[in-house]
């Protein structure tokens, strides 16, 4: 059974809370916590880069793993790392001891774990050769979030993590199903690091940030679709599934209204979901979050049907189905 066998994660000591945001920002606490859906989010020190949090998260699957085992490892974490036009799939290869693997980055922002996972499968599927493929992803993109931008308000949220997961031929926990992915490419420019690519080599003061454009814009074109096409490709995973009941939605971390529409419009209800309000927003990393505290936090059953489903930026939309067969070790999660 093709499916993910483990899943990890690495939370950074450091934690700012909503209070803390509060400050920095002059947004008041309650508005955070009850619009933002953030009571707080945790900061890597500057010891660690995006590549530091993937082999943290990694080891951790490891401790139980041989490393020999694993055939690829694919990085599927934010596309802020460690330096411009550099692999961090290879340095995470070397530091993991995957002696056997070969490497690779996904880069979809934010969408980019359900993708990741599709990606997994379809190779499982089609080369006989791999047996395990470690996915690992980074975020350190609270560093590029400007709290003195009101454009980037969206973004306040943004956090720092790690999180792997391992997919094989020979899962006997999450069997992976199908997958569904839109793309909207009339949003290509709407969020963007202004400096540091071949527009502008030498960015200076805000141009360093991410930042929104023409956040108003952007809002009247987003709204009318980004609820449809959550639910379209999360209601398509599932038909393409031949699954019938959607027991667990694991989203990322969105503003708290739109996670409560995202649920009524599958048909959920709250408990029926993992919302990282003390997380925040890790780029692509959040539905791996949610798949690992799931498995602690969620009474799962064999057969239990479960999505995994992300927005990224540009705009893609991706979900991916999984069918839950047990196996879970609660050890694993003291």
């Amino acid at each position: 059974m093709i499916g993910i066998e483990k899943t990890s994660i690495y939370v950074p000591e450091r934690v700012e809370t909503a209070a803390d945001l509060s400050v920095k920002t002059g947004i008041p606490e309650d508005v955070i916590i009850g619009k933002f859906g953030l009571r707080q989010k945790h900061i890597a020190d500057a010891s660690m880069h995006a590549s530091d949090l993937a082999v943290a998260a990694g080891k951790k699957i490891l401790e139980t793993v041989d490393p020999a085992s694993i055939d690829v490892l694919i990085y599927f974490g934010s596309p802020f790392k460690d330096y411009q036009v550099w692999t961090a799939s290879s340095k995470i290869q070397h530091e993991l001891g995957l002696t056997n693997a070969y490497a690779f980055e996904l880069m979809n922002v934010s969408s980019c774990f359900p993708l990741a996972v599709k990606v997994a499968k379809d190779m499982l599927r089609s080369d006989e050769e791999i047996e395990n493929i470690l996915l690992v992803g980074g975020s350190k993109e609270s560093m590029i979030v400007s709290y003195d931008n009101p454009r980037s308000r969206f973004m306040f949220p943004f956090a720092d993590g790690g999180a792997a997961a391992l997919m094989t031929r020979h899962s006997t926990k999450w069997e992976t199903l199908a997958s569904s992915v839109v793309t909207d490419g009339s949003f290509s420019k709407d969020v963007l690091v202004p400096g540091g690519g071949s527009v502008d080599m030498h960015p200076d003061g805000e141009s360093r940030y991410i930042d929104v454009p023409d956040p108003s814009g952007m809002k009247e074109r987003l709204d009318p679709v980004s609820l449809q096409n959550f639910e379209r490709v999360i209601k398509q995973s599932l038909e393409k599934s031949g699954a019938d009941e959607l027991k667990l939605l694991l989203p990322l971390h969105t503003k708290r209204s739109m996670f409560l529409k995202i649920l009524e419009s599958v048909g959920l209800e709250e408990h029926q979901a993992v919302y990282l309000d003390g997380y925040g927003h890790m780029s692509a990393l959040d539905p791996c979050y949610g798949l690992y505290l799931a498995e602690k936090e969620k009474d799962l059953q064999p057969g239990d049907i479960v999505v995994i489903a992300s927005a990224g930026t540009g705009y893609t939309w991706a979900a991916t189905t999984l069918r839950y067969h047990g196996g879970t070790n609660k050890e694993e999660y003291k």
